[in-house]
């Protein structure tokens, strides 16, 4: 104010206009009181980001000092600083480093956490070990240390709480809550052992959620951790944890250390991202992992808003209620979230009063809302207080509380009880009678009552309650004993007593006065006064006498009455009866041994019984005991029991009662254990009903449930009623991926949580802290039977009409392994001949030269008569005809439909419609099977296509070649069958009725119109009289006997007639063959016959019948029979389908279109078609045989000449060629190629045996047929010995013998085309084992559909016949294309294992890249799968890395694995690997980028000063990557540009204050001065500061003070008072403790609170003193003798009283109660009595029987050794 002071006088208002002009904002009251101005505005903060301080300036308005500061600070800029900011007080470092230091520059790193002045700016200088201060005070907002958030202001720290408010002592709790609770998040400990092994590298330590804190784990062993992180938006990553140091894991710091065999790793939080830690096996020997962390509890609940009220007038209510609610997702879910944690507790329900407004008139009811009826507000309502269960000490006493609610009429119902809980429920429990029991106190023991040798002493046990009032209530039990023997070491020398005189005769009754005239004593006793006198002069009266229950006090010698129930044993009697004599003046006579009186006195009072007591049972048997009264005989009347005789009391009576069973009852057994131990589980008990017929037999039966009549109780309750906690809970296994050969068995293992309700809450896997259970497992671990892998169905063998379409099968196998092996086809089962060929059908072929005419459909019926002569299996047939046929032969019947669809070919016999069954198929390819004929089927059997019908007749043979007769019931029909049967063969033929042919669209009108009813009989006597005729050759004859007769005999005829019968049959032909015709003229010339010729004439045709049809047969069978040297022609067989002979008419009428052609018409163009001719080989001589394709030729060992015709038509003329076995025919001199294109094979060999097969080919296309040829009918099967490889085609055909290699999902047809003379039998086998029916297999041909790994193979077709077998084989290959595995765990596992610190990625078909530095080396990994396993080559930039100069690299893993090493700029791009296989192909990619870190100068940073020759503004270098700014770290070693600073505010400052430290404080205490130097300077440009006037800085700002007040507190001491005596307690021997007063006070002897002297060390006030009084000690005497020699009740006691030391005199016991006490008591002689019938227990009883005290019952007992002695 030096300016206010130098203002002249004038200038009072200019003086207060410049106080009204310069006054800043309103002033408080506080401040207008005050001499401050108001505070000023606040500043600008100092920092923008990372806590900052803002002040705020006031000025003082007197002209004096004002007390306080001017200046306050706040903090401001509470926001993160973003990363790249870095640290402020690394910032105020590196500003010096363009500021020389003794001459050099230097790097400055920041120095924090200086313990002695942390708001200075200390500096490091990078590189060496020099620290400088560069400034005394940091910049405002600078942290003191760096763990906390205390802050640098003016230069010196203040405290800052986790508010961000100065001096705020906030702390944040584990949770991160600032002055948290720690409620909102749980401790999570744990301990994980490894069990890692080859086969499992990794495996989970611990799942680490969102949001966690203060996360630590100490791994100690060889193994390594990493980690993996999922974030909420489901990112994954990875960090291997390659070295130590400090890192970046999305976004938390993760600090990692390694030590040998030890890792710590430790994340201070809150983790952004879920964490998972990870544990890689990296040594043979286990490791552990301990862990810690915070989990926030991510679920709470919330409390809803209140719901509807109830009522919509009159007074209803409403309730809130709880919702779990997420924080993360903040969304509500299911209640079951909260309930996982214990430290949620729901919010109880809260209720209050709603719509309190009446209701408008409306009947006088209000309206309820329909969910709910009641209307008064709900109640507690408790019953009353139970009885306490302890009269003393305290007790419990409880009560049912149970919310309740009343109703508008006033009933009271009980309800739920969170209807209630908008009040506090009144306790259901509370203490009762918690007042102290009474106790009992011992007395002083009395002195012995002996003043030599053995004696006793007494004391006085009193039961005492808590007020110290003697009364009752006190254990017995527990009661202290109240005598114990003494003994006086004095010697006794008195003579022996003599017996008292009261002991003398009469014995009893002096004892009985001894026993009642007992004395006081200081042990509780009944004490009698004398009787009173009687009430009666004479006659009977009464006496009556006063007991009391008394204790001698000996301490007073006095005596005290005490509660009669602290007097043990029977009280005595307090009246009785008295005889005073007669009335009459009569004398009684005396009775010897009494007194006189004494017999009145017993014949007044006797024993009677009086009735019975109550049953003891009510049912099942029960006893009653005969009450005994004392009566008095006179009157009648009941008297007390000592007036009766004791040993004239009657015995015991007892009696049954109640003997009726009892009433059904429920018995109930124990509760089992709970079924779960939380959750919810189950117990039960037994609950029956029973009986008690009779409890003395102890007869209980069970009866049945209903016969109980009360409610049978409850066997089954809830019990563990509350949350498991989680663990993993399997699901069933599901079904084998396969039945056999290994497959795999899964199921789902999911994390849940069996809750308190039963129900499960399935959590996420981290919750579950148990290893998970396994998922999948082996199963079926067993080879596979073999079975048949068939192929897919060829094409139809004809472009048009009928033909055959085949496949083929092979022999599979499935091991254990599950891989796929083809085996022999011995080892599948048989597979038939359909199974590879089938019949095709086709559009009809159309006539050469003219488009096709629709024709109706047609069947070609075949009108022969069949005999079958021999058993044989099955037999084919084509309708048309007859049949008369063997029991038991299969039959198979064709119906040859042409122009019609085979589907749709329909089945009748005898009229009713046919329909498969297990004994007769309905084939759907046109035929009929009927499985061993029996009697039932003869019939007539019609097949239908469309309008066309044909039938053919079935009859059975019997014995005696007689035809067996129709079963009752046949169709109409047959009826005469028996009749025709039972002909005689000497009676003439009748000729049939009907003699025309069976019905058929084919045959003439005739026929049409000679249809009979019994149709299927026309031939029946014909073929009887053929069957029965004698004009057989004679073995013919003789092998039919030997056939009926083995038929009739098979049970007992021997083996060896059986085997002659089989040879003669030999010579018969499997069936006989005849023609309608030729039967049908037969039937005609005999009924042209005269009658009395017919029969003759008969038996003449029938002979020549039977002549001409066995010789037909004759040469065939002839030739099986000669021996084998002679030439035997070979024999064609027709195939089983008669192909139409229409194709008989196409050819003719090709061939006469061709003529038509030549003459110069011209045809139509059309593709070949090889002419198929059914007709039978033709045998030119015997050593020739010409045949067409589509039949068989069996070479035998004379034919000479083989001829195959193939005729082809097509336009432009096809050209013939022919192949063997699929391989062109080569021919020579032996095999000719004929002008017509027919085959010739001169002297075949058996290396002609094979397939030939004639191709006919023109520009339109191809066509083709085989023949084969067979060595003497030996089976031959079509081969192809071609690999076949598929990779595109959806279905493939081959003939078996080669190989297949196909990718999966085809359909593979494998055909086996077999030949052979019988026709041989199909069977396929797969892996040597039997296909079953399960396959596709038809006429030879397997199909496969949809092949998979599990149908790889071996194949086998195996052909038999009775000339022998042959097996061929195909062996099934599947390829599996390259591709990119599923699991990637296998190829993650071998990178880590070949460079576990290299840097890896993983290629794919869309490509992937890796990010390197330079110099580094990199693991490619190519992840491929594919069967066969796939080739492998490496490319960069498209060329083959081999080729590549300068890239160093390797191959590795089979070529799974490219190591790339010294990786540099021309080493980036693009990798491929390249998968191959015969499947496919498949292309991976990766990119390598090499990335390269460097400095780059940026703008100049902010000028280091204002003003002076100091300020610099230094270049700031930035830290590029790809002209991208990253963290500076990443450059870390990378040279820095040279930067120099620039000089920057070089000018003169305005002058200022400037000030020196403070000196020391004048005083320690009570108030004392600190002065410094001020002075105004002002520092120029060239750096000098010179001294300037006063006035020059006055201007600027108001001068600092300099002098200041210092150590305000007051002078304080701590004083005491002296020691005190010591007469304290005693705490040891000689020992005692003395007390002193200590206060807190000033100077001046002022006395203050203890609290103002705290910080200095206070004085003891107690300490240990020497005193004599206190040289105490116990002392103890001898133990007595034990009162008792056995049993539980012996005790001996001794003195223990507290003596002085020195004069050995008792002094009070207190004084030695630093010591623990010696028991004065204790048992003694605890041992059995050896079960001793009499024995003394006591030692007075020799006195006793002395005294003739035995008779008294407590004497007897205890000396009853003494006692029985007489």
């Amino acid at each position: 104010m030096e300016c206010c002071r130098r203002a002249t006088p004038g200038t009072p208002l200019l003086f207060l206009a410049f106080l009204l002009l310069s006054s800043r904002t309103t002033r408080s009251e506080e401040d207008r009181d005050s001499l401050w101005d108001a505070w000023g505005s606040w500043s600008e903060c100092s920092r923008t980001c990372g806590g900052g301080a803002s002040y705020s300036l006031r000025r003082c308005l007197s002209s004096k000092s004002c007390e306080g500061r001017n200046i306050r600070y706040r903090t401001c800029s509470n926001v993160d600083c973003p990363p790249e900011a870095g640290d402020f007080r690394a910032q105020q470092c590196s500003a010096h480093n363009d500021v020389k230091h003794h001459g050099e520059f230097y790097e400055w790193l920041p120095v924090s956490n200086d313990p002695d002045n942390p708001c200075s700016l200390k500096c490091q200088a990078k590189g060496t070990d020099l620290v400088v201060e560069l400034a005394p005070k940091v910049l405002d907002g600078t942290r003191c240390y760096t763990d906390t958030l205390d802050m640098c202001i003016n230069g010196l720290c203040q405290i800052v709480g986790c508010d961000h408010q100065l001096g705020s002592i906030a702390k944040e709790d584990n949770c991160g809550i600032c002055n948290g609770d720690g409620s909102t998040c749980r401790l999570v400990r744990g301990h994980y052992k490894s069990q890692l092994s080859a086969t499992k590298l990794d495996d989970t330590v611990v799942a680490i959620p969102y949001g966690s804190r203060h996360i630590h784990l100490t791994l100690k062993g060889p193994d390594h951790l990493y980690l993996e992180t999922k974030t909420l938006q489901g990112a994954k990553g990875e960090n291997s944890l390659s070295s130590p140091g400090i890192f970046l894991v999305d976004n938390s710091s993760v600090e990692f250390q390694k030590y040998p065999g030890k890792e710590n790793l430790s994340i201070a939080g809150p983790l952004t991202a879920d964490f998972i830690v990870k544990i890689h096996n990296s040594g043979p020997a286990n490791s552990t992992v301990q862990f810690t962390f915070y989990q926030p509890i991510i679920h709470r609940w919330r409390e809803t808003d209140f719901f509807p009220c109830s009522a919509t007038c009159g007074g209803g209510y409403q309730l809130t209620s709880a919702e779990c609610y997420d924080l993360r997702s903040n969304r509500v879910v299911a209640d079951q979230y909260c309930h996982y944690y214990p430290e949620n507790i729901k919010p109880k329900p809260k209720l209050q009063e709603c719509n309190l407004d009446p209701c408008p008139a409306s009947g006088g009811y209000k309206q309820i809302m329909p969910y709910d009826l009641y209307h008064p507000l709900p109640r507690w309502e408790a019953t009353p207080w139970t009885a306490c269960s302890s009269s003393c000490g305290g007790g419990i006493q409880s009560r049912a509380v149970s919310c309740v609610e009343e109703d508008i009429q006033g009933h009271v119902t009980s309800v739920e009880e969170w209807k209630c809980l908008y009040t506090p429920k009144m306790p259901i429990v509370q203490p009762c009678n918690i007042f102290d029991c009474p106790k009992w106190l011992a007395q002083e023991w009395s002195p012995c009552t002996v003043t030599c040798g053995q004696g006793l002493r007494y004391r006085v046990v009193l039961c005492i309650n808590p007020r110290g009032m003697h009364t009752g209530g006190c254990s017995s039990k527990t009661k202290p004993h109240i005598k114990e023997e003494c003994i006086i070491p004095t010697p006794c020398y008195k003579p022996k007593e003599k017996v008292p005189v009261e002991a003398r005769a009469p014995w009893y009754k002096q004892a009985q006065e001894l026993e009642e005239g007992a004395a006081v004593s200081e042990e509780p006793s009944f004490i009698p006064e004398a009787w009173s006198a009687c009430t009666v002069t004479c006659g009977v009266g009464t006496q009556v006498r006063i007991v009391k229950c008394q204790v001698l006090l000996s301490f007073s010698q006095s005596v005290a009455d005490l509660p009669v129930d602290e007097c043990e044993g029977p009280k005595p009697a307090s009246q009785r009866a008295c005889y005073a004599g007669p009335c009459n003046g009569e004398l009684p006579e005396p009775h010897p041994g009494e007194t006189g009186g004494l017999q009145d006195f017993d014949e007044l009072y006797d024993w009677e019984y009086e009735g019975f007591t109550k049953c003891s049972e009510s049912c099942g048997g029960g006893v009653q005991e005969a009450v005994v009264s004392c009566l008095n005989k006179q009157t009648r009347e009941p008297a007390e029991e000592n007036l009766c005789v004791t040993s004239r009391r009657p015995p015991k009576l007892l009696k049954a009662c109640s003997l009726e069973p009892c009433p059904s009852r429920w018995e109930i057994g124990k509760w089992s254990p709970c079924s779960l131990t939380c959750g919810v589980g189950l117990q039960t008990r037994d609950v029956f009903c029973s009986q008690i017929r009779s409890r003395e037999m102890n007869e209980t039966v069970i009866l049945a449930d209903d016969l109980c009549r009360q409610h049978k109780p409850s066997t089954v309750q809830a019990c563990n009623r509350f949350n498991c906690p989680p663990a993993w809970y399997p699901a069933q296994w599901q079904p084998c991926s396969r039945t056999c050969g290994g497959g795999i068995q899964r199921r789902e293992v999911l994390c849940k949580q069996r809750m308190a309700d039963g129900s499960f809450l399935e959590l996420p896997e981290t919750f579950c802290s148990a290893s998970k259970l396994a998922s999948q497992q082996a199963c079926k671990k067993e080879d596979c039977p073999s079975e048949w892998l068939l192929s897919d169905w060829s094409e139809c063998s004809t472009s048009c009409g009928e033909g055959t379409q085949t496949r083929s099968a092979i022999c599979r196998k499935v091991l254990k392994t599950g891989v796929s092996a083809i085996v022999n086809s011995s080892l599948c089962p048989p597979l038939p001949f359909s199974s590879s060929i089938r019949p095709c059908m086709l559009a009809t072929c159309a006539r050469p030269g003219r488009l096709s005419t629709k024709h109706s459909p047609h069947i070609e019926a075949a009108r022969k008569v069949y005999i079958q002569t021999r058993r044989q299996r099955k037999l084919h047939f084509v309708v048309g005809g007859f049949a008369y046929l063997l029991p038991k032969t299969t039959v198979v019947l064709r119906c040859p439909a042409r122009r019609f669809r085979k589907p749709l070919i329909t089945w009748e016999k005898d009229g009713q419609h046919l329909v498969s069954s297990a004994h007769v198929t309905v084939a759907p390819f046109g035929y009929l099977k009927i499985h061993r004929l029996k009697p039932s089927d003869a019939g007539v059997y019609t097949c239908s296509a469309g309008p066309a019908r044909e039938q053919f007749a079935i009859k059975l043979i019997g014995g005696n070649q007689k035809l067996v007769a129709r079963p009752p019931g046949s169709p109409r029909g047959e009826e005469e069958a028996p009749r025709v049967r039972k002909a005689h063969p000497k009676e003439p033929l009748q000729p049939h009725k009907h003699q025309n042919g069976i019905f058929s669209n084919n045959g003439s009108k005739a026929e049409k119109r000679g249809l009979a009813a019994d149709a299927g009989s026309r031939y029946d006597e014909l073929v009887s009289r053929l069957l029965e005729q004698g004009g057989w050759p004679g073995e013919l004859l003789a092998a039919w006997e030997a056939q009926d007769s083995a038929e009739r005999n098979a049970s007992s005829s021997s083996e060896e007639e059986n085997q002659n019968a089989e040879q003669a049959l030999l010579h018969l032909p499997f069936n006989i063959v005849a023609e309608q015709q030729r039967l049908d003229d037969i039937l005609r010339n005999l009924s042209q016959q005269p009658e009395e010729l017919r029969d003759v004439y008969a038996k003449h045709l029938v002979a020549q019948l039977a002549q001409d049809v066995f010789r037909r047969h004759e040469e065939p069978r002839d030739a099986l029979l000669q021996p084998s040297e002679q030439r035997i022609p070979p024999v064609a067989i027709p195939p089983r389908k008669p192909v139409s002979s229409f194709t008989s008419l196409l050819r003719a009428a090709a061939s006469s279109s061709g003529g038509e052609t030549a003459g110069g018409s011209r045809r139509p163009h059309r593709k070949p078609t090889i002419l198929r001719k059914i007709s039978a080989a033709q045998q030119l001589s015997a050593s020739e045989v010409v045949t067409h394709l589509g039949q068989t030729v069996a070479l035998a060992s004379g034919t000479l000449s083989v001829l195959l015709h193939c005729e082809a038509v097509g336009n432009p003329r096809p050209t013939i060629s022919w192949a063997r076995n699929g391989e062109e025919v080569q021919f020579s001199d032996r095999i000719l190629l004929q002008p017509d294109d027919s085959l010739q094979i001169l002297a075949p060999v058996e290396a002609d045996v094979g397939f030939y097969t004639c191709n006919a080919t023109n520009a339109l296309g191809y066509d083709s047929v085989s023949i084969a040829v067979t060595l003497a009918g030996k089976p031959l099967v079509k081969t192809s010995r071609m690999t076949v490889i598929n990779t595109k085609e959806p279905a493939i055909t081959v003939d078996i013998g080669g190989t297949i290699k196909t990718v999966r999902g085809v359909n593979v047809t494998i055909n086996c085309q077999v030949a052979g003379v019988p026709e041989a039998e199909v069977t396929w086998f797969r892996n040597k084992s039997k296909l079953g029916s399960s396959h596709h297999l038809h006429e030879g041909s397997l199909l496969l559909t949809d092949v998979s790994s599990s149908d790889q193979g071996l194949y086998s077709c195996r052909a038999a016949n009775v000339h022998g077998e042959l097996t061929e084989n195909t062996q099934l290959l599947i390829l599996d294309p390259p591709h990119v595995p599923t699991q990637l765990e296998d190829i993650r596992a071998l990178l880590s294992a070949t460079g576990p610190n290299l840097p890896s990625v993983l290629m794919s078909p869309l490509g992937t890249q890796l990010v390197l530095d330079p110099g580094n080396s990199a693991l490619l990994g190519c992840p491929i799968q594919g069967h066969p396993t796939p080739n492998i080559t490496w490319f960069y930039g498209g060329q083959s890395v081999a080729t590549v100069p300068g890239l160093t690299h390797h191959i590795l893993a089979a070529g799974q694995i490219l190591q790339v090493a010294n990786l540099n700029g021309e080493s980036q791009g693009e990798f491929s690997c390249l998968a191959q296989n015969e499947a496919g192909v498949l292309v991976q990619k990766a990119s390598l980028v090499i990335q390269d870190y460097w400095w780059s100068v940026d703008r100049l940073a902010t000028c280091s000063a204002s003003c002076g020759n100091r300020g610099v503004q230094q270049p700031r270098l930035k830290c590029l990557l790809n002209s991208t700014e990253v963290n500076p770290a990443h450059c870390a070693g990378k040279v820095r540009p040279a930067v120099h600073p620039v000089p920057c505010n070089r000018r003169d400052c305005p002058s200022r204050w400037m000030v020196t430290s403070w000196s020391a404080c004048t005083r320690s205490c009570g108030g004392g001065i600190q002065t410094r130097r001020v002075t105004c300077q002002k520092l120029k440009a060239s750096g000098i500061s010179t001294p300037v006037s006063n006035d020059m800085c006055t201007q600027l700002a108001k001068r600092p003070v300099d002098t200041q007040a210092c150590n305000q507190q007051l002078c304080v001491e701590w004083a005491f008072s002296s020691w005190g005596q010591c007469n304290g307690p005693c705490i040891g021997p000689h020992l005692a403790v003395q007390h002193r007063q200590v206060f807190c006070q000033t100077l001046d002897g002022v006395t203050l609170p203890s609290e103002q002297c705290s910080a200095l060390p206070r004085p003891v006030s107690t300490q240990n003193c020497w005193s004599e009084a206190c040289s105490v000690h116990w002392r103890v005497s001898l133990w007595t003798l034990c009162t008792a020699t056995c049993g539980n009740y012996g005790f001996q006691s001794r003195r223990v009283e507290c003596v002085h030391a020195h004069t050995n005199k008792a002094v009070p016991e207190h004084l030695c109660s630093w010591g623990p006490r010696p028991a004065n008591w204790q048992r003694c002689n605890i041992t059995p009595c050896e079960n001793m019938e009499c024995r003394d227990t006591t030692r007075y009883c020799e006195k006793v029987k002395q005294l003739k005290l035995c008779q008294l019952s407590q004497f007897k007992s205890r000396c009853c050794g003494t006692c029985g002695k007489v």
